[in-house]
């Protein structure tokens, strides 16, 4: 449910107001000391927690996050990939919203309020997008967007859906709808996996845009050959499945005090 706080009011009286959502902001990280001092830091203040899950790194990622913000919590990663590390935050997660957000800096936290409005508005969803009006990058490689390019169309194709980027990991969902879309993938594919579930599950999807900026420090953790492997068995496994929808989800939200 979303937060509340008393206020005094005019007549001296005490009233509750419903204020935002509590969101909850999960970073996976793995070796990424140089571009946590600079990412962590622009985080919104009002954001009601910052979950970063390390990877087991090798560097100082654990004690700058620390450092440069104090209140962070720090989840260490069971197993290993993003998929699985972002599974570990969003069970440590207890916030009404969860953002996604890459640790490189690539991705701007200014843009948290666009994914939350997108969410008050009504959307289950609220996904980015580089290649919608409003959006672009400047990371992006050739090789890579021409992958994105092919799985965007293929998924319009078998899936019906205008989706403009499949494969982007800038994304924000209400925390309620975790049980509906079941995530298991291991890699990068979970943000495919995250969009085909909740369009199977006939969530209401909005696309955000979103700059994509270039990585600061260090090299890519994305192997595009591979992980594209993994994103195709991702559409084709999901094309194959049976849709999940649960129409109780919808009275338990409408309970839950948000859209």
């Amino acid at each position: 449910m979303l937060a509340q706080k008393e206020l005094p009011a005019a007549n001296g009286a005490v009233k509750a107001v419903e204020l935002y959502p509590r969101v909850s902001i999960v970073v996976p990280a793995l070796n990424e000391q140089e571009n946590l001092a600079y990412m962590l830091p622009r985080i919104p203040a009002w954001a009601y927690e910052v979950i970063l899950v390390d990877g087991r790194s090798v560097d100082r990622t654990v004690e700058v996050a620390r450092q440069v913000l104090p209140r962070v919590t720090v989840v260490t990663q069971d197993g290993h990939g993003k998929g699985d590390a972002m599974r570990c935050g969003f069970a440590a997660a207890t916030g009404d919203v969860i953002v996604m957000l890459d640790a490189d800096g690539s991705a701007d936290p200014a843009e948290i309020p666009a994914f939350v409005g997108a969410l008050l508005a009504g959307a289950d969803l609220a996904k980015g997008t580089r290649f919608a009006q409003g959006g672009g990058s400047a990371d992006i490689s050739l090789f890579r967007n021409l992958g994105n390019w092919a799985f965007t169309k293929a998924t319009r194709l078998l899936f019906r859906t205008r989706y403009t980027d499949l494969c982007y990991g800038y994304n924000a969902f209400w925390r309620d709808i975790l049980p509906v879309l079941h995530l298991d993938a291991p890699g990068f594919e979970i943000e495919t996996q995250l969009n085909l579930r909740a369009l199977r599950a006939r969530l209401r999807v909005v696309e955000v845009p979103s700059y994509e900026g270039r990585r600061i420090f260090g090299r890519t953790h994305l192997r595009a050959t591979a992980d594209g492997w993994r994103v195709a068995r991702a559409l084709i496994t999901e094309r194959c499945r049976e849709a999940v929808f649960e129409p109780a989800l919808r009275a338990t939200r409408q309970t839950s005090g948000h859209p």
